[in-house]
């Protein structure tokens, strides 16, 4: 993760100027409410991930960044433009990487990247964007016979056309290799550093938690969560892991290492207890646990993924309205 972390400070988010800001936006089809009062702020030249489960209203909060749907109620505001009214001045400042694009498979890369210069009055190469992205060696083949992954870094070229002051990439690493996800981090870091605000949405967590500052956290229409992925760890009792290694596991012996006292959550894994720790010091849980159970072995305190935080805030959020 990235450790500028104090720029993006609460009051230091106040002070800068907000590259999207969304107040109550709701956002109804027929019966179903897939945005549910989002407030949401991403502040100019940060990169933010949004996370959340499919269906949980990230694709409609993007389209509706993006003025290709209107919400039903609420305000959105993109890079100072109100994106309803204003919507073709925020597209014009905005580079897009769309999940599934289908691109015209009759045109070659070349010409993709030409016209979306066109669209944007923009004067750049395009080789040297699809140089950029990986793809400069089939930019006279007709996209129709590209790969997934070249399709991806294709549109990610496209995307980057006119230096745009704000990047929406939906599921950027979609259908890349290791190498290639590597390269769209690198992608995504420089332009972070020439200026561009990134708000990207990802269920690869470890390419969050690789490149975001902050991250915000959806769960059916509401955000559950926001937060540096170490504040995020710091507002859960799932921050840190502990693993004890026992004589013997059994389920008597988790029922009593869950009635000790600071003990959030026991399971086993691989022959371990495995410990999410409440408000109470380890230390004194593993004394705890050397009384309750028998000599501790071994010990080993980890600290909690990405996903590990994801998974705890959605399902913590789904059990509340339960």
């Amino acid at each position: 993760m990235r450790s500028n972390s104090c720029l993006y400070s609460p009051l230091a988010r106040l002070l800068a100027m907000a590259a999207i800001r969304c107040e109550g936006l709701t956002k109804h089809f027929g019966d179903v409410v897939a945005v549910d009062g989002l407030d949401l702020t991403v502040a100019e030249g940060e990169i933010f991930g949004f996370l959340g489960p499919n269906g949980a209203g990230k694709s409609t909060t993007i389209d509706i960044l993006l003025d290709f749907v209107r919400p039903t109620s609420g305000s959105v505001t993109v890079l100072g433009h109100d994106a309803q009214v204003e919507g073709r001045a925020v597209r014009q400042r905005t580079g897009v990487l769309p999940d599934a694009y289908h691109v015209y498979d009759r045109l070659t890369g070349r010409q993709h990247v030409r016209f979306a210069c066109e669209m944007k009055g923009a004067t750049e190469d395009p080789i040297e964007l699809l140089e950029r992205t990986g793809v400069a060696e089939a930019a006279d083949r007709k996209a129709g016979g590209y790969s997934k992954g070249m399709r991806q870094r294709l549109v990610l070229a496209m995307a980057l056309v006119g230096e745009p002051d704000l990047l929406v990439l939906d599921e950027p690493s979609t259908g890349l290799d290791p190498n290639g996800a590597r390269e769209m981090r690198e992608i995504i870091q420089a332009e972070n550093d020439r200026g561009a605000t990134v708000f990207f949405s990802s269920h690869i967590m470890e390419q969050v938690e690789a490149v975001c500052d902050r991250v915000g956290i959806i769960d059916r229409g509401t955000l559950v969560a926001e937060n540096s992925i170490d504040g995020l760890r710091d507002a859960t009792e799932t921050g840190e892991t502990l693993f004890v290694s026992v004589p013997a596991v059994d389920a008597s012996i988790v029922e009593r290492v869950a009635a000790i006292d600071g003990v959030a959550d026991v399971g086993v894994e691989d022959g371990r207890l495995r410990l999410a720790v409440g408000a109470r010091s380890k230390f004194r849980v593993l004394e705890a646990i050397d009384g309750a159970v028998g000599p501790i072995e071994d010990f080993e305190v980890v600290e909690s993924s990405l996903e590990d935080l994801f998974v705890r805030y959605t399902t913590d959020a789904q059990e509340v309205e339960a």
